[in-house]
Formats: structure tokens, C-alpha cells, sequence
């Protein structure tokens, strides 16, 4: 049959109806032309024919567009029955935006952290992180101007962009800002696809000579807040650490640099180095500073273009065989950056992807319970439609579609619950003067459709089996009778008590989880970092700006730390260029030679550095544990001299006294004088490595650190250190003064935020575990009360029908202990870069989270329990 009537739905229905029913007269009247009675004629056509709705349905059903048609029908009748059921609808809901949400937020973490984390960057597909590498030197280092600029012609690559972020004070007009900038190689801006809203990038020449080139590119958003969006900012002067620069152009909207973690606001060509960091290091192939990046070639892998790099690090090798014996270069996706916040935040945001995946398939299971608890009060429903003609296939497809509507809603509010807490990460990291703490956390159409996929997906996938339980009925048993029982029978029961077997599984992996990195961070605020964190309080003070020359930078020190000593309560200071634990204030770090040490082939020895004053390990509480301090009598009259780490001793002079022996850093020998205790400068989870200190008067630096121990507390001594700063110098900028238990807190930042997670999902995850298996029993024993009324009139007391549900619940959540035990052993090693002093298989933690469960559990099954140790033996037997 060809249906060639109007479009409009209405219209074709009738004229199927009337053609059918045109079939049926024309069977009637040849069957009384043979001679039938015409009341039998009408019901052997009937009968002959079939059921005439059905016939209806199956003819539609063969037009092009009558999946179209029958999808609307089955949309309306779901949406029709989820809004007579609200407290339903609202809870799923609830249940599924919360896990779809967290799932949503954790995916745009990743892609704008790990995979894509550089707004306005075009070319994030093929972008590399260049770092360095030293034999016999665990992790990564950066790279050398000139090894920078001799790898740059190898093949397998598009460019190569140098970057380092830095401390900059902007001032003109009527104030001074404190912002995060980077030094950066000319093609920066063009290599990696930028767009500029106003003026122009870096010309290739202005990235050599020293201090030639003072130009400057600013941020949109410094555009915004320091300069009005004044259109004629092009060409406008602005004094960047004292120094006049010419802003040359401003960044697109977007863009807020290569430094995951930190918005820069300025960017500045490498020729300008040393009014940054007081050193310029462009000719100096010993001294790493550059922490930057590649573009591949399109069509190259990035295992093709490390072989080339490889290649040409070999020629290095053999061109410079003192200086690049031992080192190498690596090409590292952006997710292994060993240079920003991607390093610490990796290994949380693993945890977290398996987290939330864990949160979705236990708010899908409770769903899923739920369905079936709504089949079961719904199968009078079902049957009837049964009757009329309904097939299963067509119940199945309708209580999908009621699914589907379901995830669909969901979906759409966890995603706008994840839009509006995509920026909680950086709730997480303490605000710092002058630092705009950023992170990539854009929705884009990969994060939504993965959101979105992952949400229905699931719904789908735990809906499909109540929806299948619910559509399989058996028509004559079920017009027969009320088909009592416990939610249809026993493969019925035995699919409620899996998924809460599964919610409560997921939910003991969550607590292990949550445990073990809770235990860490408890054993990591214990460790000794080699340092004094009480009553010991730092700051930044940075002369550069000022423009001190090195005469002048010595005398404000020393009346810097004059006045410090002289403050009520203060009982020793000193400066320091780094501060352990602090990422935005590294230690030095490069080749060494070590007199007498015999150096392995291919063995590139390296050590950090730091400039310190005398009383810097006093102050820090750090041992001197042989030879003696720095005295004011060290100074760049006198021998060079250093103090090496226990480590550094332990490794460079195994077995004998390094006091008197010498090294060289820097092209300088010194004499070492001491060995001091081992720090950790990096963080808490490393292994101490091999550090030296200089006295400053030998290293004198224009920007460093103050640190002052102090009797009294905080809030007694912080103001006055930096009064006195601004005292000494109005012109000089001052930063936070921070307890040094803040810094160590800082540095345990992605513990911190993978415990609060885990804390947050394994709480929601007991919540609606608990809520599966209180279900379960409350419908178990809704269902048994003529059961619960014989065990009664037979002798059961009320606390045996107590034992017994409790049991019942007890059995449940055993098998789920059991299974998320097995399952805890493999997933809680994805944490091993977490955790710190307890073991992925911790017996006490999984204790803790098997107590907890069961006192779940009990709660959970109490309620029913009681509720059926009261139910009325003559009520229930009337049942």
C-alpha cells in the first residue's frame, strides 16, 4: 500500500483507519455472499483479520517516517507519566545531574588542565614541552639558551618557543601593580598561533642583546583594568621593574599565557632578561633557564621528532662534550609538564576521572532501583495495554523512551551544576599578591558531548534492565491474579539486591580512597621537611624594580636585616634567593664538577644552589652538621665557599669529609666549608636531593627572600615585617608575609584537593548507597507482610523477624564489602603518586572503611527492620 495523502499526521491516520476498515466490510461481504450469516460474517472477518489497532500500529510502523511519529507519541506519554509521579522524577533526577554533573566539571578540568590547557593557543594539537635532562638526576630540567637555539633547526619540527614565567612591578600614573609575566623568544606570539587585538608580537631581532630590545606585549585584561581599553595603548610607555618598555601590542581576550595555573599579564622578549632576574644568561650553555615548548611538524609523531631532537643533541654532545656529556632533551606531551601546575595536578585529576565514573554508576544503579520499584506499581498498567494489543516490544520501547527523557533532563542540569562550579579548583589555591590564580575550564563541544554521551549512555544502560523486567509479562498469570510477591519474584529481587550490591562496592572503594589520602596528607603534615615551620615567617622582596645596583642592594640587606633582628619578639633573619616548597621561587639548579670525583660515562653531575645569609640555617632551624656557617667575612674579597647537603656529601664524597674540598658551578671554584642537613625544596613526596649554598656577599642577588623566626605569633610580627620593608624603601614593592606552614600547605595542594574530593563523592556515595539498601529492605518487607504475619502467628518473636531483615540487609552489603575490596586492591594503586607513607593496601584503612559500611548498614536496615518487628499478625494474614 503507498500512502500518497497529506503530510500531517492526523490526516494519514484517518485514511489508514478508513482503509482498513474498508478491508474489513469488503471480507464481511464476500463471506455473506457465500452464504454466512452477516453476524457471523462479522466476527469470523474479525477474527480473521486480527486485532484491528494493532494492524493499524504495524501498517504505520512500515512508513518512512513512522519511527518519527511513534517517537513523539512514546515522548508524550513519558513525559505525561513522570509528571504524575513528581517525588520520582525529582529524585532520579537529582541522582543522575549530581554523577552526570561531577563528571562534566572533572572532564573540563582535564581538557582545559591536561589536554588543551592554553585558551588561544591554535596550535595545542601539536604542541610539545621541551625539558631537559641529566644522567643520574631524577625528573626534568630546563634548557640553555644556546641549546635552545641549536636544536631549533632539527626536523621534525615547526618551531621551538622559549618561555619563563617571572615577577614583574608595573609602574606608572598614580599606582604600582605586582603581576606574573614571561620572558619569552620573539616568535612566541606567531609560532604558537596567537592572536593580537591590538598592534603587533616581537620582531626575530628583539630577542637578542643584552637589554636592547625594552618592548612589551600586555594581557587583554591589564588592557582592561590598568589602562581603560584605551585604543592609543600601542606605543604607550609603561616601567617594568624600573625599566621604561614600549607596549607594542595587547593579547586577544583569551589568551593568559602558557603557565598553567597562573594568568600572565605580560610577556617580554628574552633580550630583556636580565632586568628580570638580574643575570643575562643568553650565551651561557651551562646556565638551564628555559622552560619551553615545540611545535611538531604536521604529519610527525611525536616519537619521529624525539629521534630527530635525539640526533641533534648527540652533535651537542660531541661539540661540547664538558658541558653536554650526560644531559639530554625531551619532547613531552602537555599533560607530563614538569614546569607548572600540570605536575601536581595530574596525578589528582586520574584520581578524580575514576572517582566521578565511580559517583555516576552508583547514582545509575540507585535509578535503576528505583525503576523497578515504579515497574512493579506499574505492571497493572502494563498488562492492560498487554491486552489491548500492546506487544512487548512496544512496552520495552516505551519504557526507554521514559529513560532516555529522564537522562536527557538530567543531563541538562548537570551540565549547567557543572558550568556553574567550573571554577571551584581554584578555590583550592590561597590568592597571592599580584597572581591571578586562572585555569582553563571552557566547555567546549568535546567536554559537552562526552558529558552528554557518558550521562545518557549510562542512564540508558542501567534502565534497560528494569524496563526489560517490567515489559516481560506473563498475560494469563497476570489477569489471573494480583502477582504478589517480592517486586514480581525472585530474578526480580535477586537484580535490586545486584545493584545495591554495586552501590555499595563503589561507595567502599570511594572510602579506601578517601582513607588513604587522608592518612598521607596526615603523615605528610608530620614529615620533617628538614626546616622549622613554627613561628618562622617569610616574604619576597624585590629590588629590581627599584633599580639597585649591587652596591646598593648590599646596604639595603644589611639594614634590611638589621631592623628585622632589632623588632620585639624576632629572634634571628636572613635572606635567602629560594624558599623550599615553593614553586614560584625555585632553587638554581646545573652542571657541576666535583675535584676528585670520577664521573661515570655519559654521568652529568648537577646539584641546586641557593644564595643565603649568615643565620639562614638558624633561622630555618636547619642542622649544620659539620664544618661551620657563613660569617660576614665571606664576601667577594675572600675564597669562594659553599655548604653541601648530607646528600650531595653523601653522593660526590662517599666515605671521606667534604669540608676543604671543592667544587665548581658557574665556571667558579669554591671551597666547601660545611654540610648541612637535607631540605626538601621541591616536595614533601622526594627523596632529598643534592643542594649547595653560597653566602650572598659572593652571589649577591636583586630580588630574594626574608625569613624571620620570630617568639610571637603571626599576627604579632607579620605586619611588622613588611612595614619594615616599605620603611627602608617606599619604592620597593612589597608581597604576603606567610607563615612558612602556609607554604608547606600550598605545596600539598593536590592532596589537599584530592582528599576533599574523594571526601565529597565517598559522602554522596554512602548517601545514596545507603538509600539503595534502605530501600530494598523497606520494599522487601512491604512486600512480605503476609510472610512476616505467619512467622509471627507460628512463634517469631519481633526480635527474630528484626534478625531476620537485618540479615537479609547484612548479606547484601557483605557481598558488596567483599567486591569493592577486590575491587579497591587494583584501583587504589592509581594513587601511588599521591600517597605518601601508607600503602595503596593499607589494612587499617580498609578496616575503617569495612566499620563504616557496616554501621551504614545497620542504620539503612533498622528502619525496616523495627518496622516489621511491629507489624500486626491479624492485619497482615487478611492480606
Amino acid at each position: 500500500m503507498t500512502m500518497r495523502g497529506p503530510h500531517r499526521r492526523h490526516n494519514r491516520d484517518a485514511e489508514l483507519a478508513e482503509e482498513l476498515r474498508a478491508h474489513l466490510a469488503m471480507d464481511e461481504a464476500d463471506r455473506i455472499a457465500r452464504g454466512e450469516a452477516p453476524r457471523d460474517a462479522a466476527a469470523s472477518a474479525r477474527r480473521d483479520f486480527g486485532n484491528l489497532g494493532l494492524v493499524h500500529d504495524l501498517t504505520r510502523d512500515m512508513w518512512s517516517r513512522a519511527w518519527l511519529d511513534s517517537f513523539r507519541q512514546d515522548a508524550r506519554i513519558a513525559i505525561r507519566a513522570l509528571r504524575r509521579a513528581p517525588a520520582f522524577t525529582c529524585i532520579a533526577v537529582l541522582c543522575l545531574a549530581l554523577g552526570i554533573g561531577a563528571n562534566a566539571a572533572v572532564f573540563s578540568w582535564m581538557e582545559g588542565i591536561l589536554f588543551r590547557p592554553y585558551p588561544g593557543v591554535a596550535v595545542q594539537d601539536r604542541l610539545v614541552v621541551i625539558a631537559g635532562t641529566a644522567r643520574g638526576t631524577p625528573g626534568y630540567t630546563p634548557v640553555s639558551w644556546p641549546d635552545f637555539q641549536d636544536i631549533g633547526l632539527t626536523t621534525g619540527f615547526s618551531a621551538f618557543v622559549a618561555d619563563k614565567i617571572i615577577r614583574v612591578t608595573i609602574t606608572g600614573g598614580d599606582r604600582a601593580d605586582r603581576v606574573i609575566g614571561e620572558l619569552v623568544s620573539a616568535n612566541y606570539f606567531d609560532a604558537l598561533g596567537v592572536r593580537l587585538a591590538h598592534g603587533r608580537g616581537f620582531l626575530p631581532d628583539e630577542q637578542t642583546g643584552n637589554g636592547a630590545h625594552p618592548v612589551a606585549v600586555i594581557s587583554y585584561a591589564m588592557w582592561r583594568d590598568r589602562f581603560g581599553l584605551d585604543r592609543r595603548i600601542v606605543g604607550r610607555t609603561a616601567d617594568l621593574n624600573g625599566v621604561p618598555h614600549v607596549i607594542v601590542g595587547v593579547a586577544e581576550k583569551r589568551f593568559t599565557g602558557t603557565f598553567v595555573g597562573y594568568g600572565s599579564q605580560i610577556w617580554i622578549p628574552a633580550s630583556m632578561q636580565a632586568a628580570f632576574t638580574g643575570r643575562y644568561e643568553l650565551e651561557n650553555r651551562s646556565a638551564p633557564w628555559i622552560e619551553g615548548f615545540a611545535v611538531l611538524a604536521p604529519g610527525v609523531s611525536r616519537r619521529e621528532a624525539q629521534a630527530s631532537l635525539s640526533v641533534a643533541i648527540k652533535r651537542l654532545q660531541q661539540t661540547y662534550p664538558d658541558v653536554e656529556r650526560g644531559r639530554g632533551i625531551r619532547a613531552l606531551p602537555l599533560w607530563e609538564s614538569p614546569f607548572n601546575a600540570q605536575r601536581d595536578l595530574a596525578p589528582m585529576l586520574r584520581v578524580a576521572a575514576v572517582v566521578v565514573a565511580f559517583v555516576l554508576l552508583i547514582a545509575c544503579a540507585n535509578v535503576a532501583n528505583l525503576l523497578l520499584v515504579r515497574s512493579f506499581t506499574r505492571r497493572h498498567e502494563m498488562t492492560v495495554r498487554m491486552a489491548v494489543g500492546a506487544g512487548r516490544t512496544r512496552l520495552l520501547r516505551q519504557l526507554v523512551t521514559e529513560a532516555l527523557i529522564l537522562g536527557a533532563i538530567a543531563t541538562t542540569v548537570g551540565l549547567a551544576m557543572a558550568f556553574a562550579c567550573r571554577h571551584a579548583l581554584t578555590l583550592f589555591f590561597a590568592p597571592r599578591s599580584g597572581v591571578v590564580i586562572t585555569f582553563n575550564t571552557t566547555f567546549d563541544w568535546r567536554v559537552l558531548m562526552l558529558s552528554a554521551g557518558a550521562g545518557l549512555v549510562s542512564t540508558l544502560l542501567f534502565a534497560l534492565a528494569p524496563a526489560m523486567r517490567a515489559s516481560d509479562i506473563d498475560l494469563t498469570s497476570a489477569l489471573k491474579a494480583d502477582a504478589r510477591g517480592v517486586l514480581g519474584g525472585r530474578p526480580a529481587s535477586r537484580l535490586r539486591a545486584g545493584l545495591v550490591v554495586a552501590q555499595v562496592a563503589m561507595s567502599f572503594v570511594l572510602l579506601v580512597g578517601a582513607g588513604l589520602l587522608f592518612t598521607s596528607l596526615r603523615h605528610m603534615r608530620d614529615v620533617n621537611p628538614g626546616f622549622e615551620t613554627t613561628r618562622v615567617y617569610t616574604t619576597w622582596v624585590n629590588l629590581l624594580a627599584a633599580r639597585y645596583d649591587s652596591a646598593r642592594v648590599r646596604i639595603y640587606a644589611d639594614a634590611l636585616l638589621e631592623r628585622l633582628r632589632s623588632l620585639s619578639g624576632v629572634q634571628s633573619a636572613a635572606l635567602a634567593t629560594s624558599r623550599p616548597l615553593d614553586v614560584g621561587s625555585p632553587y638554581d639548579g646545573g652542571p657541576i664538577a666535583v675535584d676528585g670525583y670520577e664521573t661515570a660515562p655519559d654521568e652529568a653531575p648537577t646539584a641546586r644552589s641557593t644564595a643565603v645569609t649568615p643565620g639562614y640555617f638558624a633561622t630555618l632551624g636547619i642542622p649544620i652538621v659539620r664544618g661551620r656557617d657563613f660569617r660576614l667575612a665571606d664576601g667577594d674579597t675572600t675564597l669562594p665557599v659553599a655548604i653541601v647537603s648530607q646528600t650531595m656529601a653523601a653522593k660526590y664524597w662517599p666515605g671521606s669529609d667534604p669540608v676543604g674540598r671543592r667544587l665548581q658551578a658557574r665556571g667558579r671554584w669554591m671551597r666547601v666549608i660545611g654540610v648541612a642537613g637535607d631540605v626538601r625544596f621541591e616536595s614533601l613526596l622526594e627523596d632529598p636531593q643534592p643542594v649547595f649554598y653560597v653566602p650572598m656577599r659572593q652571589s649577591p642577588r636583586s630580588a630574594f627572600n626574608v625569613f624571620v623566626r620570630s617568639s610571637r605569633p603571626f599576627a604579632a610580627v607579620g605586619p611588622g615585617v613588611s612595614s619594615t620593608v616599605h620603611a627602608l624603601d617606599p619604592g620597593v614593592a612589597t608581597y604576603d608575609v606567610l607563615p612558612m606552614r602556609d607554604v608547606i600547605e600550598r605545596s600539598t595542594s593536590s592532596q589537599r584537593i584530592a582528599v576533599t574530593l574523594l571526601a565529597i563523592c565517598g559522602t554522596l556515595a554512602l548517601l545514596l548507597a545507603s538509600i539503595g539498601l534502605y530501600g530494598v529492605m523497606a520494599y522487601v518487607v512491604s512486600q512480605s507482610t503476609r510472610e512476616l504475619g505467619l512467622r509471627m502467628a507460628l512463634g517469631a518473636g519481633p526480635a527474630g523477624v528484626l534478625r531476620l531483615v537485618m540479615a537479609r540487609g547484612m548479606r547484601v552489603t557483605a557481598a558488596g564489602v567483599v567486591a569493592g575490596a577486590a575491587i579497591a586492591l587494583g584501583t587504589t594503586r592509581l594513587m601511588g603518586d599521591l600517597l605518601f607513607g601508607v600503602r595503596p593496601y593499607d589494612p587499617a584503612t580498609f578496616a575503617a572503611a569495612m566499620l563504616v559500611m557496616i554501621a551504614t548498614a545497620v542504620a539503612a536496615c533498622a528502619v525496616p527492620g523495627v518496622q516489621a518487628a511491629r507489624t500486626d499478625i491479624v492485619t497482615a494474614l487478611r492480606v
